[in-house]
């Protein structure tokens, strides 16, 4: 647990710095999450079992994973974040950071299947300005048709829609927080 605590704080630390910035902090702010006064995502790891994935274990647990946006991507900086090629890559955290996090997180939901059957899931992702911190994270399984590919291609249609001025970040961060599956069937077509 000492392990998944610290690689937890890393995690927000790596969340608070901007690409090649040499450790410059940067405010975070959350989607549909409580923020401390010093402007930081609150969202300390769950103890085990306590978190339950709703629709089949499709959605997450808003108690524990509502969602939580990096600052530095706004309206005004969509070009240079989101909308840039290869950008997501430069704000991705390593497997060495997110592997034990993911362990965590699948304790805290109470889930025993092997790591390999879920995905760690920004749920605003990365693509959206989504923030890398244990707020924004949940196990989101592969299989079934709804399954995490099913939530990329959701991403991928916002992304685009909001590199293109036809949706606001705002409102592309707060449907997919707010209910993945439900953006799916507002922005992509019906849900298998």
């Amino acid at each position: 647990m000492r392990t998944c605590l610290a690689a937890a704080a890393l995690v927000v630390g790596l969340a608070a710095c901007s690409p090649g910035s040499a450790g410059a902090p940067s405010a975070l702010t959350s989607v549909g999450a409580t923020t401390s006064s010093a402007g930081g995502t609150t969202g300390d790891p769950a103890p085990p079992g306590s978190c339950h994935a709703g629709d089949g274990g499709f959605l997450p647990d808003p108690g524990c994973t509502p969602g939580g946006a990096d600052a530095r991507v706004t309206p005004d900086t969509l070009s240079s974040t989101i909308c840039r090629s290869g950008y997501t890559a430069t704000v991705r955290p390593p497997l060495s950071v997110t592997e034990p996090i993911k362990r965590e997180r699948m304790a805290a939901y109470g889930l025993s299947a092997p790591l390999s059957a879920y995905e760690l899931d920004h749920l605003v992702p990365l693509e959206l300005g989504g923030a890398s911190t244990v707020a924004n994270l949940w196990p989101e399984p592969w299989a079934d048709p709804r399954g995490a590919h099913r939530k990329d291609d959701l991403e991928n249609a916002l992304e685009r829609q909001v590199c293109s001025g036809t949706l606001s970040l705002s409102d592309a961060q707060h449907a997919i927080a707010s209910d993945w599956e439900s953006a799916y069937r507002t922005y992509v077509g019906g849900l298998p």
